[in-house]
């Protein structure tokens, strides 16, 4: 196993090809890919200043390292990694990545971050930026903080549980997303979706929940959530709250606390295929 150790690199491609090694204390300076095509990897308290630094990669694992917002693009087509306790400031960091696993990290720049990924967990991680999983899948989370727009769009398969999230227009285009105890604060969620499912969560929206075929949701609170469910078909809400209003929906079972406002204002949409029960009356 080479050692790497307390160590500046500076040019391109500085370690390119490495095969098998523990790179300790050490620095990439100036300078594109320094770790490209190298496998068998474990970095620890290491930072990397400059772009490109683990791209095409395999079996990696890096703790304690720093990626700074001048390592942009840092690791795409990289499988079989494991970060813990990393920061990560560049941008558009992991793309057609394989196998990534995030624990205790935090990427305060994620715009455009983990795109056409597979294979995703992520835990005890905060992340601020837009764009964040765009058209990934296989994707588990526990323990997320976001504030970031327009995340998961187009992601199939994903799992996020005891997480908030701050995000507008979350989850557009999905398919087969569950969340469970989580908190969202945000507009428009999960339009043109396939699928989602929410157990045990609050959520703050404004027109959320609309043009959906598969929509559930389990002892949920849509709390200051108006216009809901427009054009939204196979509909199973459980709602714990008042919702402030229900715009349109196409089909399927809502019950709720109260319902503040009803619209069926639309001559494509027959009210008789979509049941809403109040169980509280003021």
């Amino acid at each position: 196993m080479n050692e790497f150790k307390n160590a500046t690199y500076i040019g391109e491609r500085a370690l390119f090809a490495t095969n098998g090694a523990n790179i300790f204390r050490c620095v990439f300076e100036d300078g594109e890919s320094p770790l490209k095509e190298s496998e068998n990897l474990t970095l620890r308290r290491c930072e990397f200043r400059w772009k490109y630094p683990l791209w095409y990669c395999s079996n990696v694992q890096v703790d304690n390292t720093k990626f700074l917002e001048t390592a942009r693009s840092g690791i795409w087509y990289t499988k079989n990694l494991t970060m813990t306790n990393c920061v990560i400031e560049a941008p558009k960091t992991f793309r057609y990545a394989e196998k990534v696993f995030l624990d205790h990290c935090q990427i305060p720049n994620g715009t455009e971050t983990l795109w056409n990924c597979r294979d995703i967990r992520l835990s005890n991680t905060t992340i601020k930026g837009d764009y964040l999983g765009f058209h990934s899948e296989r994707v588990d989370i526990n323990n997320l903080t976001l504030d970031g727009n327009y995340c998961f769009d187009s992601a199939k398969n994903v799992v996020v549980r005891n997480s908030t999230l701050r995000s507008k227009d979350s989850f557009w285009n999905s398919e087969n997303v569950t969340l469970i105890n989580c908190r969202i604060i945000g507009e428009f969620i999960g339009w043109n979706s396939k699928n989602l499912t929410l157990i045990n969560c609050a959520i703050e929206s404004h027109q959320g929940f609309c043009y959906i075929n598969g929509l559930k949701l389990i002892n949920c609170q849509l709390i200051n959530t108006d216009l809901c469910f427009e054009y939204c078909s196979n509909i199973d809400a459980q709602v714990t709250s008042s919702i402030d209003s229900i715009k349109n929906p196409y089909s399927g079972f809502i019950r709720a606390d109260s319902v503040k406002e009803i619209i069926m204002d639309d001559k494509y949409v027959d009210p008789s295929k979509t049941r809403i029960v109040v169980t509280r009356h003021d």
